[in-house]
């Protein structure tokens, strides 16, 4: 600081101020606004949080500062964040509301969402900022607890147009994942003339020139360094200069400076700052507890507030990290054992058991089963908070404290879970080592098995895991039925999601394994779905497609609990598409995106909303995909995962007839790190490649996309049958009608074996592009009726195009007029811009005079806003919008504020009219 008065500026920080200060100006006029600190330890971001507390004038302050010790507990940081606003919990919505609550332990109930969480205090901040100006200042946060960060990411990605500001520090390297996409500030060091001056301030008497370039040097413009390494000096070494200059990284400088002034003080305060840094909530009443049981007197504190290391008020505060360090390294393991022991003793254990238990932990130096199972417990209570990465600390703090061998295999087993749930990956695989090293029963063996395959699934590859997947089903079929059932299911998805596999054998194997195991529990409908596909793959698709459709009737038909559709909805959906069996799929994938809304289940809600975007272009909703495609965007966004909203997109783009942004979804999905080596890529750009090309007419090149795009019949995946239909077209008009009409064969027996419209529709058109005579007419009526009975629109556009195009070259014009004027405005209406184009001009070669149809009101809406209004306009209140969108009612007001603008209306009441106005206005 250049002085002690509160209004002065920091010393070589004007940038940062400067910075500052406009997100505190932001706050202050009604925006939000975000900015994370960057820097090494002791650069000044503390110094710099201050200087946003000092300077927020009518602005509310919401402190959180992390600890390096806390990170093992769930939702702290969190917890100390909302403290202040909790009186206001009741004014959430209920899920939200249940969320935080279970959250922070204030009542019981199922484990709640991460992101159902972080909601839920995006929405209490919000309303605490309906009161005035909110500014959340964190510092320390590398330190927060894992769900705590991602939870504050989350709220920062989804401000805008609250008054809300949230400024978070970071050591470097810290966090780097989490707060990616946020404005970043790095906080550099200061330069020589800054360092000399901010060491001349805080140094008394004279200091000698050499001196001075020496730390200056040394400490290379870090200002806490500045401030603390010189009164670790001799009186000589401040004269002369003759000090040994430390090798040691500047943090370690600090903190051995640190050492040396807490070394310095009487043995009894040394042990008083141990207790605080042993238990970092900040409790005085705690503390005092603790230390009188070690029978300390509380006059020991007055020497470390007296050297300026610690203050102790309504809380108890160090004055930078590195003293709590420094006051913990310093001490003997048994004096460390001693204070945890006594600060177990002095914590209530019914209103914190999860910290006492911690406390005994630590205070635990040999095996000890009574700790262990007190640390069980609170692994228990931090699962079903939601916190698996404490629950996965518990577990394996209590597996190393376990004295027998089978109980410890089956802790390490949980904590492996626990891990694999929490992305930790690597700790999860040398947990299971562990696991196998100590007696495990054969159930428990298998469990490892299956855990190892999902952690190989998600971590590296889809067909590395396949053989653990498998050879854990099999281990699991005679002791549980119902695991081992999804565990086949697992190897199933495993095997679809890599596409192709090394060798066609290892998806008979797997389906010859699930069909040869017993039955699962109740419902039968899921043993039936199973069974489906496993024979679709032994068997062929006419003897499968027959029982995945009753599966699929006995799903719509009957309810699903939460956990058994984020299960098993995600396979009835892929499943519904493959059979051709349209009203499932748009039943069933809308109540899977609903159900993972609900829970705020994310990472079901990407495939969901996949699946969901295709089905919605498929019945020539475009508008509505595209906002599907962005509330995708916005869930990739939160996850970190943009790979499945690319696909979506993949699938819109094409049959817009867009090249550029068909392109630039293609490369997004390859380049995409997690998605290589999977042959479904490969697949599913060159059938979008298909469709483009199709509509544009490059017959030739729609060809070569749509032959690589159908290659693959074994990956079981509907983009081998879609790209059939592509290769039919593209095939009959390059000039290859045995190439079409084998193609037009194969869907032919797909969807005589499926038997609905839809199947029986599209290869009624396929088969009329390689007939001749009377029976090509005959086709394209009965595709167009087939068709016309179902919801997919964009085939029966497509097959009166066809069809049109067909009669136009028999020299039917007026037949082919009536036939291209209905698919030209099917078309052009949903925004099928390519198909509809070639429609128009086929219309032209008529004789037809026809003007293209001019856009859309709503297409002056953002994706975004479209979204909201399409939302307002089914009737949704803001919140339930928000809650939608993963963003606050505020923010959904200041979007519908824009949407009134740009679409000249006053009321909720007329946005539905003038966006379907909108669409009737455009003309032909």
């Amino acid at each position: 600081m250049a002085s002690t008065n509160p209004g002065s500026q920091l010393r070589g920080r004007q940038l940062e101020c400067e910075t500052l200060d406009r997100l505190v100006t932001t706050v202050q006029a009604g925006r939000s606004s975000v900015l994370v600190l960057r820097g090494e330890a002791g650069i000044g971001k503390t110094a710099l949080l201050e200087h946003v507390r000092r300077s927020a004038s009518g602005c509310r302050i919401a402190r959180v500062a992390g600890v390096e010790s806390e990170m093992v507990l769930a939702f702290g940081g969190l917890h100390q964040l909302c403290a202040p606003f909790l009186d206001q919990l009741h004014r959430l919505p209920e899920p939200q509301r249940d969320a935080l609550g279970t959250a922070f332990g204030l009542r019981a109930g199922a484990p709640p969402d991460r992101f159902l969480v972080g909601l839920a205090v995006l929405s209490l901040l919000a309303d605490a900022a309906e009161k005035g100006p909110l500014i959340c200042l964190v510092d320390d946060a590398q330190w927060l607890d894992e769900v705590s960060a991602q939870t504050l990411a989350f709220v920062a990605r989804r401000l805008l147009a609250e008054p809300i500001g949230l400024v978070l520090a970071v050591r470097e390297p810290g966090l780097e994942a989490e707060l990616a996409g946020l404005e970043q500030l790095e906080v550099g060091r200061l330069s020589d003339g800054d360092a000399r001056a901010l060491l001349d301030s805080v140094t008394p008497g004279r200091l000698d020139e050499h001196v001075r370039d020496r730390i200056v040097a040394e400490t290379q413009g870090n200002p806490l360094a500045l401030l603390e390494l010189p009164r670790g000096l001799t009186p000589g070494e401040l004269a002369g200069g003759f000090g040994r200059p430390d090798a040691r990284p500047l943090a370690s400088q600090i903190e051995q400076s640190f050492l040396r002034r807490v070394q310095s003080l009487p043995a009894e305060t040394q042990r008083l700052l141990l207790i605080a840094a042993a238990e970092p909530v900040g409790d005085v009443t705690l503390l005092t507890r603790a230390a009188e049981q070690l029978g300390i007197e509380a006059s020991a504190a007055s020497s470390a507030e007296a050297a300026g290391l610690i203050s102790i008020g309504t809380r108890v505060r160090f004055r930078h990290p590195l003293v709590r360090s420094a006051a913990y390294r310093v001490a003997t393991p048994q004096d460390r054992q001693d204070v945890h022991r006594a600060l177990a003793d002095a914590t209530d254990a019914q209103a914190d058991p999860d910290r006492r238990a911690w406390h005994l932990a630590n205070a635990t130096a040999s095996p000890d089963e009574t700790v262990a199972v007190e640390l069980e417990r609170s692994a228990d209570r931090a699962q079903a908070r939601g916190g698996v990465a404490a629950a996965a600390a518990f577990h394996e703090r209590a597996a190393e404290l376990t004295p027998d061998p089978a109980r410890r295999g089956a802790r390490a087993l949980a904590a492996a879970r626990a891990k694999y749930q929490a992305g930790g990956y690597d700790a999860a695989l040398e947990l299971l080592d562990a696991a196998e090293l100590s007696l495990l029963d054969e159930r428990s063996l298998a469990q490892v098995g299956l855990l190892r395959g999902r952690v190989v699934f998600a971590a590296t590859s889809a067909g590395a895991a396949l053989p653990l997947l498998l050879g854990a089903a099999r281990r699991l079929e005679p002791l549980d039925a119902g695991l081992a059932r999804e565990t086949y299911r697992d190897a199933l998805n495993a095997a679809m999601a890599a596409g192709r596999l090394p060798s066609g054998a290892q998806m008979a194997d797997i389906a010859e394994a699930t069909l040869a195991a017993p039955p699962g529990p109740p419902p039968q409908r899921n043993d039936l779905l199973l069974n489906g596909v496993a024979v679709l793959a032994t068997e062929g698709y006419a003897a499968g497609v027959p029982l995945v459709l009753r599966a699929l009737d006995a799903f719509r038909a009957e309810g699903v609990s939460r956990e058994e559709g984020l299960g098993w909805l995600p396979l009835a959906c892929r499943m519904a598409h493959n059979a051709w069996d349209f009203d499932s799929w748009s039943v069933l994938s809308a109540r899977l995106a609903d159900l993972a809304r609900e829970t705020g289940a994310l990472s079901v809600l990407s495939p969901a909303l996949h699946m969901l975007v295709s089905n919605r272009v498929l019945a020539g909703e475009f508008a509505v995909a595209e906002t599907l495609v962005a509330e995708a965007m916005t869930i990739g966004e939160v996850t970190g995962s943009r790979s499945l909203a690319q696909y979506a997109s993949l699938v819109l783009e094409p049959w817009r007839g867009r090249e550029a942004a068909t392109r630039q979804a293609s490369e997004a999905v390859i380049r995409d790190t997690t998605l290589q080596g999977e042959g479904k890529v490969q697949t599913a750009t060159q059938w979008a490649n298909a469709v483009l090309y199709n509509g544009l007419g490059r017959y030739e090149e729609a060809y070569n996309a749509a032959e690589r795009g159908a290659e693959h019949p074994q990956e079981l995946g509907g983009t081998f049958m879609r790209s059939l239909i592509e290769l039919v077209e593209a095939a009959a008009r390059s000039g290859r009608p045995a190439r079409a009409a084998e193609a037009a064969r194969r869907l032919d027996e797909m969807a005589q074996a499926s038997g609905t419209d839809w199947a029986l529709g599209t290869s009624a058109s396929a088969r009329a592009q390689v007939s001749d005579g009377p029976a090509v007419e005959t086709l394209y009526r009965e595709a167009i009726e087939r068709l016309g009975r179902t919801e997919v629109r964009t085939s029966l556009a497509r097959a009166r195009l066809l069809y049109g195009e067909w009669l136009r070259r028999e020299n039917r014009r007026v037949d082919a007029r009536e036939q291209l004027g209905i698919a030209y405005e099917m078309l052009s209406g949903m925004g099928s811009e390519a198909f509809a184009e070639r429609a128009r001009r086929e219309l032209q070669a008529t004789g037809e005079t026809v003007r293209k149809r001019t856009a859309e009101v709503h297409t002056t809406l953002t994706a975004q806003e479209a979204q909201i209004a399409r939302l307002a306009g089914d009737g949704l209140t803001n919140p339930e919008i928000g809650a939608q969108l993963f963003i606050s009612p505020h923010t959904v007001e200041w979007h519908l504020r824009k949407v009134f603008a740009k679409l000249g209306i006053a009321s909720r009441r007329q946005i539905r009219t003038t966006l379907l106005e909108g669409t009737a206005a455009a003309t032909a």
